[in-house]
């Protein structure tokens, strides 16, 4: 076990030099790409909360702002007029996992440090933030709680980020912004063991460039933090499954998924969590197998 396959959330410490962490997406907006206005009420959120812990999801990212192409800026106000209720229920009665397995860490996709920091009053663990510390107050706020802290790399905004997918080497632009964005993290107060990395698949990114962070997940890995894909129903892949809605690309998320697990993801972000568990086991089964053959080295003739 090295110390970039921990992960610490507050209290809580994720191994993931075994087993792949899923983290399952409950959209509580109503503008959401796939999944928008199914989970805006509060009592159906808490629901769907409890169902994927129940599937087996180890982590609940709960995000009242679309983040999709195009998507304008929620205020705080209304994104913690969404998730409060939500919260509240998840910190009285936490969702729990199968087989008496503890329970999911409750996790909150936001940029702006005021909905962080009430958040994490009403006990979030993690705090996935798609803009990185845009919020100059953001990194301060997760500091304070010891939270777990998910950086993403995005150029500009949901609204203009796809205007902005000129790049030399996707992978080496990605890999240095989200080295960039570690050390502005750590220097405000945030662990660095607090930290996990996000290549923001599909944002200020072209279907292109989205295969080819996939292709070479392997270099995001080595940056030394645990590595979070998030590549679920996302519209790279309607492409190569025949013009696919988002509900329709399954196989396609499954694939991808496998395919980042095999090469180092260590935390995959899904909306399909029983069937993303299962083929994820089967990807860390597969790159233990290797990392064993080549721990034994290979031999000769």
């Amino acid at each position: 076990m090295s110390a970039s396959s921990l992960w610490r959330c507050r209290g809580r410490v994720l191994d993931l030099s075994a087993r792949t962490a899923v983290m399952g997406i409950v959209n509580v907006t109503p503008d959401s790409f796939s999944d928008g206005g199914r989970f805006l009420d509060p009592a159906a959120a808490v629901a769907r909360c409890r169902e994927l812990a129940a599937e087996g999801a180890d982590l609940l990212d709960l995000g009242a702002e679309s983040t999709r192409p195009g998507a304008a800026a929620v205020p705080p106000e209304e994104q913690l007029r969404r998730l409060e209720p939500v919260l509240a229920a998840l910190a009285a009665r936490p969702a729990e996992l199968p087989g008496g397995a503890g329970t999911a860490l409750v996790s909150v996709d936001t940029r702006s440090a005021v909905v962080a920091k009430r958040a994490l009053e009403l006990g979030a663990h993690v705090i996935n933030d798609v803009s990185a510390l845009d919020d100059p107050d953001m990194g301060a706020a997760v500091a304070a709680a010891g939270a777990g802290l998910v950086l993403m790399h995005m150029r500009g905004t949901p609204e203009t980020m796809q205007r902005e997918t000129a790049y030399g080497d996707v992978v080496a632009e990605v890999a240095a912004h989200l080295r960039e964005r570690r050390a502005r993290a750590v220097a405000a107060g945030v662990a660095d063991e607090c930290l996990a990395l996000d290549p923001g698949i599909g944002f200020a990114k072209s279907g292109e460039q989205s295969l080819e962070l996939l292709a070479r997940t392997a270099e995001l890995a080595a940056l030394g933090r645990p590595l979070l894909v998030g590549a679920s129903r996302k519209s790279f892949l309607s492409r190569l499954l025949d013009g696919a809605p988002a509900d329709q690309r399954l196989e396609g998320s499954l694939a991808a998924a496998a395919l980042a697990v095999f090469e180092g993801a260590a935390i995959v972000r899904v909306h399909d969590v029983a069937a993303t568990v299962r083929a994820v086991r089967v990807a860390d089964a597969a790159r233990a197998a290797r990392a064993a053959r080549t721990s034994r080295g290979t031999p000769n003739g």
